[in-house]
């Protein structure tokens, strides 16, 4: 064997070995993002199970659904009863679609028989009826009953992608619970209950706001995640078999 043969055989070592480790690195990444996705599976299915067990029990006094958020800060889609009055001059508007359409949710406060309040998002209104005057008969005077579903608030903005809100508009692109107690103007010293709640699909006179319009269909795609990164790494296991097989024959 010539010299330069040689030379060019031990230059390659050093090639395959690195070949090698970085094959066998994607290969350990690949296997613990399907790992991963796995976990998230079973962490979506309990969440699903848990959401679908809490929407089909019967609603609860506002006094027990408090207490469940004091002990575990979690009353996420807990079905809820609570009586009071609407203050209409104080509702806030969440810029959302519903049904193809574009507008709002209309987060109205609910003073309740202690002097504290509720936000409560009484439905969607089309884009052009975002004005109460142009809605006057869902404007609902005197004691009224809400049954809906409790609503945790959020700790911060979802994501940077999100617009900040609004407030001079009052248009609110995340459910800021604070921001939109402040800029609702409660009366001084009034207090908030910590969420939110959800109005049921009761119809209001005139038909607006639309309520029952909590967003349950929670998307579950882990388990294909998961068997695509599985599959990945089964492929590039065969193809580093393949090459080392080959090596070695070489």
């Amino acid at each position: 064997m010539s010299g330069s043969a040689v030379s060019g055989f031990r230059a390659s070592r050093p090639a395959r070995v690195l070949a090698l480790v970085l094959g066998l690195a994607a290969f350990a990444v690949l296997i613990g993002l399907g790992t991963w996705q796995v976990q998230r599976l079973h962490w979506k299915e309990a969440l699903l199970a848990t959401i679908d067990q809490r929407i089909h029990s019967a609603p609860l006094p506002l006094s027990d659904i408090e207490k469940k958020f004091a002990e575990g800060g979690d009353v996420d889609y807990w079905p809820v009863t609570v009586s009071g009055q609407f203050m209409h001059e104080s509702e806030r508007h969440f810029f959302a679609t519903y049904e193809g359409d574009s507008g709002f949710y209309v987060y109205t406060p609910l003073k309740l028989a202690d002097g504290r309040a509720v936000l409560v998002n009484r439905g969607f209104v089309p884009y052009d009826l975002k004005d109460a005057t142009k809605r006057p008969a869902g404007q609902i005077t005197g004691e009224v009953t809400v049954t809906g579903l409790a609503r945790n608030p959020l700790p911060e903005k979802p994501s940077s992608m999100v617009p900040d809100n609004d407030t001079a508009k009052n248009v609110f692109y995340w459910k800021d619970r604070d921001v939109m107690a402040v800029s609702a103007d409660l009366p001084t010293g009034a207090a908030l209950v910590p969420f939110f709640i959800d109005a049921d699909k009761t119809p209001n006179p005139g038909g607006l706001p639309v309520g029952g319009v909590t967003m349950i269909d929670l998307p579950n795609s882990h388990l294909q995640y998961a068997v695509t990164w599985y599959g990945l790494a089964a492929a590039l296991a065969g193809v580093l078999g393949m090459w080392l097989l080959r090596s070695r024959r070489g």
